[in-house]
């Protein structure tokens, strides 16, 4: 869906009610999927270091890592869709301050 979103976003037209909606939830989904991961990520690897594993606690730094690079990556592409794209093709006050809110 984000993809899908991304690309009408790209079209330089502003958004209705509805796929503004579409795109928030659908950032929100594949984020909070991350951050989840990320989460559990961390506590695994604190469990880790306490029992003294050092092997498994590289391998889960290594995934914790590449999760947070996901995410990174995810946040910047939102926010250039919305700097580029969205805001400038916002006519109205409401579509401006969803998108800055975002």
């Amino acid at each position: 869906m984000v993809d899908a979103m991304k690309k009408l976003a790209s079209l330089n037209v502003e958004l209705t009610v509805e796929e503004r909606n579409l795109l928030s939830v659908g950032y929100k989904n594949v984020i909070g999927a991350r951050r989840a991961s990320w989460r559990i990520l961390s506590s695994i690897e604190q469990k880790e270091e306490g029992k003294g594993n050092e092997q498994n606690v590289k391998r889960i730094k290594g995934y914790r890592q590449k999760v947070e690079s996901e995410l990174s990556d995810i946040c910047t592409d939102v926010m250039t869709v919305i700097d580029e794209h969205l805001i400038p093709s916002c006519s109205g006050a409401e579509s401006t301050v969803f998108f800055y809110k975002m």
